[in-house]
């Protein structure tokens, strides 16, 4: 704690997580992360007295046994293989030039080259990206910090014995396993990525100690093709897998308007000890990927609820990763470090600050963002109406659904 008893919050922040990177071309880019700890500096965030930047703790041996809690460990044997041989070909190499019965094996687990390829080094990387989130989920657990944010985490389409989603281990998933080996007794999982996070639901979607909440464009039109409200968690956890899917051009209020009349009311019932989110901002109107329309006003709204739920149905306990996100310069380093300055209770000026602008120009010639505030989309009437009653359907079903599984009226 501080001089004044203000109990810390903390970042962060292990260079073994710049080598996950599928390279230059690829919309994940470790660019992303970068530029949003550049930002959180140049805020002053990172230098207040409540606030410790932390690397990982914990050895690669024991950040590897929780993954195999969560992972198959054929699956994890095949990350190690592909990544050794890669490695050892040099730094160019790609899937084709290991060895044939690797590159059948890479195929058959997800990281051909698709949107998750093979690359050198990816055990090592992919691991220290569960190390980190899980160091997130030991500080805050521990006590030692009331919030706790890995804006590299947050891989949550990986699944137990597959890769997806550019996602090789899912770094959430072994954080909630660590937490679950640790005493805590009720986690609630909030994802507010654009996408589905189906990797989670899937390894808790029978463990009544876990609910998993994701509000996310419809998989009818967006990967991973899941979420749909119908899909409630399995039979020992009935009602504790929630999917709020919603429609394309789906603008912030609507999206607040579903996170109102759902998550927090089963938040609250379900009595967490822990929360913990997944922060995509693939929800932007401006992202490549996906077609929501969400501002990054409209996500200081997001982490805001979210802040107030940690502390008034969690114990003040909040566990936060990055995920999406694909307009490296433009907004994901506001929104996340928007998000953080809500864990420190943090007030940012309007305007970036004009280092990180010029930094962003000198090293990548790229126009920075001058605010931190956003236009409104331009989104049609007709549209918004069309996502609103999408979004009151979806809204509709949950009630029905799960509600009274919680004693939910």
């Amino acid at each position: 704690m501080t001089s004044d008893g203000k109990q810390h919050v903390a970042l962060i922040r292990d260079p073994a997580t710049a080598a996950y990177d599928f390279g230059p071309a690829h919309p994940l880019s470790p660019l992303r992360v970068e530029l949003t700890h550049g930002l959180i500096d140049a805020t002053g965030l990172s230098a207040r007295p409540d606030v410790d930047v932390v690397a990982a703790s914990g050895t690669p041996e024991e950040h590897r046994e929780h993954l195999l809690h969560v992972h198959d460990a054929d699956y994890v044997a095949t990350v190690e293989a592909l990544s050794r041989a890669l490695a050892a070909i040099g730094p160019a190499a790609r899937l084709e030039t290991a060895p044939e019965e690797l590159r059948r094996r890479a195929v058959t687990v997800g990281l051909g080259e698709g949107d998750t390829p093979a690359f050198g080094g990816m055990h090592d990387a992919s691991l220290a990206v569960v190390g980190a989130t899980i160091e997130a989920a030991r500080l805050v657990i521990e006590g030692r910090a009331r919030h706790a944010f890995n804006p590299g985490g947050g891989l949550h389409h990986a699944m137990p014995d597959r890769a997806g989603g550019f996602c090789v281990y899912n770094d959430v998933g072994g954080a909630i396993d660590w937490m679950l080996h640790h005493g805590v007794e009720r986690i609630a999982y909030i994802d507010v990525d654009v996408h589905h996070g189906d990797g989670v639901e899937r390894m808790f979607r029978d463990d009544p100690r876990v609910l998993t909440l994701s509000l996310h464009e419809s998989g009818r039109m967006l990967f991973p093709g899941t979420g749909e409200v119908a899909e409630i968690g399995g039979d020992g956890a009935r009602g504790l897998a929630v999917n709020v899917p919603l429609a394309p051009q789906t603008t912030g209020e609507v999206w607040l308007e579903a996170f109102d009349a759902l998550v927090e009311p089963l938040v609250r019932a379900f009595r967490p000890d822990v929360l913990i989110t997944q922060l995509g901002c693939d929800t932007h109107a401006n992202d490549p990927l996906a077609h929501l329309a969400l501002t990054v006003d409209d996500m200081a709204e997001i982490y805001a609820r979210l802040h107030r739920l940690a502390h008034e149905a969690a114990g003040g306990r909040w566990v936060a990763t990055g995920g999406g996100g694909y307009q490296a310069v433009d907004v994901v380093p506001r929104a996340w470090t928007m998000a953080f300055a809500q864990m420190a209770d943090a007030t940012l000026p309007l305007e970036v600050p004009m280092p990180w602008q010029e930094m962003v120009v000198a090293r990548f010639g790229a126009t920075p963002p001058r605010t931190f505030d956003d236009p409104r989309p331009g989104v049609s009437a007709e549209a918004i109406s069309g996502a609103r009653a999408f979004a009151h359907d979806s809204i509709r079903a949950v009630r029905e659904l799960v509600f009274p599984l919680h004693g939910l009226r």
